[in-house]
């Protein structure tokens, strides 16, 4: 390792499925391995089979082992481990680990960031007061701030007033080789809807249930669709139960937790996101990248990565007819299906491939360290 590489400090709630810990991982297996050496902090441990994405040497994982409610203990054990590990750069994200920031000043951590990832389902859109007055009492121990999506910037320059010149607007990047249109059928048959996302409630997967039996019902015996449903979570045996409900068993498959994600993108002929709240979807870039229409609702960072009515639809966050509509038009129009699939790859490889996502990071890290040298 060069002397002059850059050891930093990432502190997640915890290393596990989810669209932040994967834009980790393809951010540390993007960044040059003899310029960079990281620590992953996790509050909640991390899943091993996840962190074997992470495809370099350079990387060490800690576990503050936070204790479900209150746990004070975990202020002193990031202490002694930023003690020993003395990074250049301590970066935390997302309101769960902003706590940690005030440990880094303590142990003189000399830069020090913070990004917003999108929101908490205890904070849609910023709005909790509690988590507000958190942000404005921290922002004087942080330097840098990085806003994923629009929405997220806004809300930093407008209510929590942090200072333009210390925010940072950097999307998150796709792997555009990994997630392709190559080896992807031309004519499949069933017609397959598919999601990627935790079936947690922030997801609304339910949303996205009741669209499916509106579209089932309304294609019954005309043409074979099945919905495809790629994650795991809380809200699983709901999801289930409406489509059981719909009589739609035979025609949905709930996939689970899978590390096949790619290849499974490739045989979807629609990509949907039903959102109540969102960042910068890597779901979304995912799909893109291997030339889907996407249909998402109109919240958060969707509507800055899904062009309406050229690369997908933006729908509302409460009507599954409408979703079910934007379904129905692609299953009744394949050329259109193509020609917004096409358009969203073009943007993966315009503005939100991997390598312009990595030169942005890269940029601030460096730009940081300069300013104290």
């Amino acid at each position: 390792m060069s002397q002059s590489s850059l050891h930093i400090v990432h502190v997640v709630y915890r290393f596990d499925t989810g669209g932040l810990e994967n834009g980790v991982v393809n951010l540390i297996n993007s960044l040059g391995s003899e310029e960079y050496t990281h620590s992953i902090v996790t509050l909640k441990g991390h899943n091993a089979d996840f962190a074997a994405r992470i495809k370099t040497a350079n990387v060490k994982y800690y576990d503050l082992a936070k204790r479900d409610g209150n746990d004070l203990g975990i202020f002193w054990r990031m202490n002694q481990l930023l003690k020993q590990l003395k990074p250049d750069i301590l970066h935390t994200r997302n309101t769960a680990t902003l706590e940690m920031q005030l440990v880094g000043w303590w142990r003189r951590v000399k830069l020090r960031i913070h990004g917003e990832h999108g929101w908490d389902v205890n904070d849609m859109h910023g709005q909790n007061l509690t988590y507000q007055r958190l942000r404005k009492l921290l922002k004087p121990f942080i330097h840098e701030y990085i806003a994923l999506s629009k929405e997220a910037r806004d809300y930093l320059l407008d209510i929590i007033k942090v200072k333009p010149q210390r925010l940072n607007h950097i999307c998150n990047g796709v792997d555009k080789t990994k997630f392709s249109t190559k080896g992807a059928p031309t004519n499949t048959s069933p017609f397959i809807i598919g999601c990627v996302g935790r079936l947690e409630h922030v997801k609304n997967h339910v949303l996205l249930a009741e669209a499916f039996v509106i579209v089932s019902q309304k294609t019954q015996g005309k043409v074979d669709i099945q919905l495809q449903l790629v994650g795991e979570g809380s809200c699983r045996e709901k999801v289930e139960s409406l489509l059981s409900d719909g009589g739609c068993v035979d025609n949905t498959w709930l996939a689970g937790n899978r590390n096949d994600v790619a290849e499974l993108m490739m045989n979807f002929d629609v990509f949907v996101l039903p959102s109540l709240a969102e960042g910068i979807s890597n779901t979304i870039l995912e799909a893109m990248s291997c030339g889907l229409p996407v249909i998402a609702t109109e919240v958060g960072g969707n509507v800055e990565l899904v062009q309406h009515d050229k690369s997908g639809y933006l729908v509302s966050v409460s009507s599954a007819e409408e979703m079910a509509q934007q379904m129905l038009s692609y299953i009744d129009n394949p050329e259109l299906k193509i020609q917004h699939g096409q358009h969203g790859r073009a943007l993966v490889e315009q503005k939100f491939s991997i390598e312009v996502m990595t030169k942005a990071y890269d940029s601030l890290y460096r730009n940081m360290k300069s300013q104290l040298q």
